[in-house]
């Protein structure tokens, strides 16, 4: 049987419930809700990237490819990304935030499936992002 490894890069603080940031068993690599907190400082409370969409959804994308990295995926690997907006008037920046990024990437493989949906967070957060990845055996 494979273990269950945590996963928890030097740019995340310890999660404030008892969670992991990123869990991998075998060849899945589950990445927990990212949101645009900048690499964590110790001693310091978590700070957002910035108040707008897109340095917020840039940050949560690095935060979010921080534990693929750590758990030996990449972006390639990500089957599933789950998008959690609070404004639905965002939906069409976030598209192309998203689009822009994915391109820098240079991605061998197709993109990932994705669902957006509209929840509430923490004041300030406007955007949350998590990822399902699959290893080669």
């Amino acid at each position: 049987m494979t273990e269950k490894v945590a996963l928890t890069p030097a740019t995340h603080t310890t999660p404030p419930a008892r969670f992991s940031h990123g869990v991998r068993k075998g060849n899945i690599l589950q990445v927990a809700g990212q949101v645009g907190f900048l690499p964590a400082v110790q001693g310091q409370s978590p700070t957002t990237a910035g108040p707008g969409l897109r340095e917020q959804t840039l940050q949560t994308f690095a935060n979010v490819r921080a534990i693929l990295e750590e758990g030996g995926a990449t972006w390639d690997d990500v089957m599933m990304m789950r998008v959690y907006l609070t404004d639905v008037a965002h939906f069409a920046e976030m598209n192309e935030i998203y689009d822009a990024y994915f391109e820098e990437q240079g991605l061998k493989a197709p993109a990932p499936a994705r669902t957006t949906v509209y929840v509430g967070l923490p004041e300030g957060l406007l955007i949350e992002i998590d990822a399902l990845a699959v290893l080669d055996a």
